[in-house]
């Protein structure tokens, strides 16, 4: 893998899955990450599904028809892919693993199972996060007042929230989303930390070594 390099040295990306039942800001704080680190890209979904109010072709998404998905499925062309409520996502492989090669870093705004399965093809380059809604009640809230899903699809949303927050030790990382600002400064401190680890930075090893042969 080759490695982009910084001021110190070479250094290797990561993929970093933030996981969250939807209507607990999940979007807004990847989106804030996204802006406020130029070494972030965010990883763009193939999905079925129609674009919602204001969402734009290749920023949110990459809206296409089901017989196309279907093709990409069939060419593994997907590091991940699912259906869910009636409609198909997937992260196509290409991009993020050309991102690493780059010594750059992704963003997933990725729900519980694919981060699973992103995690098990590459663990030792991938960071799990969930953020945690104050309460399920807020969640169900926050779902009704933006008006996008049926009374169905948010009962199965707030069902699925239960069920996936009960598997919260899976992720290396829990925050709770009841102050966007402090859910956001943990999360950007994660980063940080994540991109200081040892193995990411193998330029280090070279450095100690020459402090070590210095005459003092």
């Amino acid at each position: 893998m080759s490695n982009k390099p910084t001021a110190h040295g070479p250094t290797r990306g990561l993929l970093l899955m933030v996981v969250a039942p939807s209507g607990v800001g999940k979007t807004s704080l990847t989106r804030r990450l996204v802006a406020d680190h130029n070494d972030l890209h965010l990883s763009i979904s193939a999905t079925t599904r129609a674009p919602r109010p204001g969402e734009h072709e290749g920023r949110d998404y990459h809206f296409v028809t089901r017989p196309a998905f279907d093709d990409m499925v069939a060419q593994d062309a997907f590091l991940e892919w699912a259906e869910v409520y009636g409609n198909c996502y997937g992260s196509p492989r290409a991009p993020i693993m050309e991102a690493l090669a780059r010594g750059e870093s992704v963003l997933f705004d990725i729900d519980f199972q694919g981060a699973m399965k992103v995690h098990a093809q590459v663990p030792e380059d991938s960071v799990l996060i969930y953020v945690l809604p104050p309460s399920l009640a807020e969640m169900s809230r926050r779902l009704h007042a933006r008006s996008q899903d049926s009374e169905e699809v948010i009962a199965q949303r707030l069902a699925r929230a239960k069920d996936e927050v009960a598997a919260w030790e899976t992720f290396d990382y829990v925050i709770l989303n009841d102050d966007f600002d402090r859910a956001y400064s943990d999360l950007a401190h994660i980063y940080h930390a994540e991109r200081q680890r040892r193995s990411r930075n193998p330029w280090i090893g070279g450095l100690v070594a020459d402090l070590l042969k210095e005459e003092i």
